[in-house]
């Protein structure tokens, strides 16, 4: 059984792969760490997407181990710089 989450991109990292959303079938019980994976895996551009970048599952900020559920919003938030 699989599950489908749709990742947002912003900014540097929607640059980077070249979409603001995108939606992966991930396996049933999935987590967060997974489906870094699975974009990395892809190869060009995703694999620019660090190991362990911040995440939001549903607009709450998650950690890498965090389960996923079909329907799941998983934002990848780039780093900010500022003064």
């Amino acid at each position: 059984m699989s599950i489908s989450v749709n990742t947002v991109f912003f900014a540097l990292y929607r640059d980077l792969v070249g979409a603001s959303t995108l939606a992966v079938e991930l396996p049933s019980g999935a987590t967060v760490a997974d489906l870094v994976e699975e974009l990395r895996g892809r190869g060009a551009p995703f694999d620019s997407l660090p190991t362990e970048p911040a995440v939001a599952v549903n607009q709450t900020y998650a950690m890498l181990d965090e389960t996923l559920g079909s329907g799941d919003e998983v934002a990848f938030i780039p780093p900010v710089a500022g003064g």
